[in-house]
């Protein structure tokens, strides 16, 4: 598998869209997560950048992303 080096979060209501690329740009992952399985993808990836949109909920979903 190759590894991802960013991942960008769309934060959503109720699904969030992940798209996950390598270091040369190649797309790796590209997917579609319920609120309930966030946290467990990101507790499977290894140590990576993560962007996510600006909006009321980000701080909240970057702490649990974080753990």
């Amino acid at each position: 598998m190759t590894k991802i080096s960013t991942i960008g979060v769309d934060l959503a209501k109720n699904v969030f869209q992940v798209h996950g690329i390598d270091a040369s740009g190649a797309v790796v992952v590209r997917r579609q997560l319920k609120r309930a399985s966030v946290e467990k993808f990101f507790a499977q990836l290894p140590p990576c950048l993560v962007g996510m949109e600006a909006c009321g909920s980000a701080h909240h979903w970057a702490r649990v992303i974080g753990r």
